[in-house]
């Protein structure tokens, strides 16, 4: 049975005033090089001059400083260049911290996904309390570096976060999946994470998964966190991923989701992920993520 937030448990939605880029040009998460190069690429796609024209103040940070591969050492097979990820993650999540501390939206762009484990610990030390997820994506990245198949870490911060980030995994939902190692399928059902996968949305509609989504993870005000890899989207329509997957999100489907939770008024920090341009045609998946950030942050048709 569906549940859907009643009336009383949704806050009234306030327009974000203030977002606060970051770019994390991480690649040292992934197998395929070019993902360094995903902030350039939604900048460019106009993101400031978009969200300004909504009315939102845009502050931007720039980007962290992230060693490449060729000057890093891989450390440890089961998770590839981790210290190194650590250590940028830690200094994401004492930004992403400042930001929400002084009143800002925190608008992380990747790099691969390995980041969400800064940006999770940054709003959850602002807050008090680690925020719900809503993590959109093909994969689970729940891997542990025990049960990963590669060792590539952007497989693994759902697991990081859960463990040292303190998100509780009744508070968080994946949406998308259809690309899930044997491993991480255990340890979705060993903690009881609710999972929507692509033949979950088929079944129900994106409308009735992002509602009851939104009644696992919501806790008022800017207590949501969505963690959105645009490889979660149909590589027809974001073609400019590390790892496609086909039978994914649609276009509409992806706007669906934002928009839904953009009127839900808990959302609190969005970080976009995983666009490789090196892959990408016409610069088509970070137009379309900027699209998406627009619908998070409540750009309507009407």
């Amino acid at each position: 049975m569906i549940t859907r937030p009643s009336p009383a448990s949704v806050p009234n939605r306030r327009p974000v005033a203030r977002v606060d880029v970051v770019g994390v040009p991480m690649d040292l998460g992934a197998d395929r090089r070019g993902v360094d190069m995903g902030p350039s690429a939604i900048r460019y796609a106009r993101l400031k001059e978009s969200l300004e024209k909504l009315g939102i103040a845009v502050t931007d940070h720039g980007n962290l400083r992230v060693p490449v591969p060729e000057s890093a050492t891989i450390d440890e097979a089961s998770a590839k260049y981790f210290p190194i990820i650590k250590a940028v993650c830690d200094e994401l999540a004492g930004l992403v911290h400042e930001i929400v501390g002084a009143g800002g939206f925190p608008l992380v762009l990747g790099g691969d996904h390995s980041i969400a484990m800064g940006t999770i610990a940054g709003v959850a030390r602002a807050r008090g309390k680690a925020p719900g997820v809503i993590w959109v994506d093909a994969h689970g990245d729940i891997n542990t570096p025990l049960t990963s198949p590669t060792g590539n870490v952007h497989g693994m911060p759902v697991h990081f976060a859960l463990q040292e980030h303190a998100v509780d995994p009744s508070r968080m939902v994946f949406i998308g999946l259809r690309d899930v190692d044997d491993g991480e399928k255990r340890a979705i059902r060993e903690l009881g994470v609710r999972a929507f996968a692509m033949s979950d949305i088929d079944r129900l509609g994106m409308s009735a998964v992002v509602d009851e989504a939104l009644a696992i993870v919501a806790g008022g005000e800017n207590s949501v966190h969505v963690s959105f890899d645009m490889d979660g989207v149909d590589p027809q329509e974001a073609p400019g991923v590390g790892t496609p997957v086909r039978g994914g999100i649609t276009y509409r489907e992806a706007h669906l989701l934002m928009e839904r939770v953009a009127a839900s008024g808990t959302l609190g920090s969005l970080e976009i992920t995983e666009i490789n341009p090196i892959l990408d045609s016409e610069n088509r998946t970070a137009i379309l993520a900027v699209e998406l950030i627009l619908s998070a942050l409540g750009k309507t048709t009407l």
